[in-house]
């Protein structure tokens, strides 16, 4: 066992006393550090920011991974913004429907059971083959800005879901600025100018994602590549995942491949690296694969379990759809990737990852 000294975080959260273990699998030390953000946003010195964003910046090369403490997003906003998703849920599949997600140009609407499959491949005859042999089993959300001139988020109406659009836009602004500051940490842990990715990604072309994982019997779990959802990495620049209590997220330890557990840990967000600043970065830092699983079962029957329901809330960071992603100063030469543009790349992806 490899023991991670959580110190002030440790008065958030009693039942892991003062200390945090993760599993070491293997060969090569795996680890997902929690990592006390107040030290970078209240920092009384440049040095004190530095070694922040160093401790960052160093996790993100090895693992892709963090839990994130003192953050400044508060407990109240989280359980809030839990509640109002978990409102919109319980709505019958025929009001839901009528939100359906319809265009990955938009990436915004509500999306049923079985209809997305993640995975790694972007083939779509493969993609479709793996979304009839294995579908994901979770249903979601998306919600992107909601002044866009062009693409309409699709809301519920308000008598459905009494203060749902409204708590959702000031999360959207909420993850927003914890974006930036954990985008200003990465540039300084990357020596660059602290305020280098600023204006790169100001337009806040994010993905809000809530996500609702039903219970489900265990027999259909039991398909050759089955889970709640598939082996991916994820598209952007970085994820911000609220879990709630169930667990299930596993993160592929890139030296064994084996898959450990992401425990859920009260009072973090856990955030990983995506594919488009894995790619800005020269692969400096690493976007890792993951994937959710089913949490152990009730017994139903003799033969039959039952998993219990999970919630979840993923906010996807993009750059500007209008920025050009290219390697970065300080991330090695030569460079492995062409330039690309951000919304081409994200548009790309999503288009062959749902029906």
């Amino acid at each position: 066992m490899v023991l991670h000294r959580i110190s002030a975080f440790s008065r958030h959260v009693p039942r892991y006393n003062r200390w945090y273990s993760t599993v070491v699998q293997g060969k090569g030390a795996f680890s997902i550090p929690i990592i006390d953000f107040s030290s970078f946003r209240t920092a009384n010195s440049q040095s004190d920011k530095q070694k922040t964003a160093k401790e960052i910046v160093s996790a993100f090369k090895e693992s892709g991974f963090i839990y994130l403490s003192n953050h400044g997003i508060s407990s109240d906003e989280v359980q809030q913004t839990f509640q109002k998703s978990a409102e919109f849920f319980k709505l019958p599949s025929s009001v839901k429907d009528k939100l359906a997600w319809e265009d990955p140009r938009s990436n915004r609407g509500y999306v049923t059971v079985g209809r997305e499959r993640v995975t790694q491949s972007a083939d779509p005859n493969e993609i479709a083959a793996l979304r009839q042999k294995a579908p994901d089993c979770k249903e979601s959300m998306e919600i992107g800005r909601d002044w866009d001139s062009e693409w309409k988020n699709q809301w519920p109406q308000e008598q459905d879901v009494p203060g749902f659009k409204q708590r959702m836009l000031d999360f959207y602004e909420t993850c927003h600025e914890l974006h930036v500051h954990v985008m200003r940490s990465i540039a300084l842990g990357l020596d660059l100018d602290e305020h280098f990715f600023d204006n790169k990604i100001d337009e806040k072309c994010h993905n809000l994602r809530l996500l609702s994982y039903p219970p489900i019997k265990t027999d259909l779990l039991q398909n050759e590549g089955q889970a709640r959802a598939g082996a991916h990495s994820d598209y952007g620049t970085l994820t911000l995942l609220f879990q709630d209590s169930v667990g299930g997220l596993q993160v592929q330890n890139p030296h064994t491949g084996e898959y450990i557990a992401a425990t859920p840990v009260p009072g973090t967000i856990v955030i990983n690296v995506g594919d488009l600043l894995a790619r800005w970065s020269n692969d400096v830092l690493r976007s890792t694969l993951h994937r959710v699983v089913a949490p152990p079962a009730k017994a139903i029957s003799d033969t039959q379990g039952l998993t219990p329901a999970r919630q979840s809330i993923a906010f996807f960071c993009n750059p500007n759809f209008s920025a050009e992603v290219s390697c970065l100063p300080n991330c090695g030469t030569p460079a492995k990737y062409p330039s690309i543009n951000a919304g081409d790349y994200i548009v790309g992806r999503l288009a062959v990852t749902y029906t």
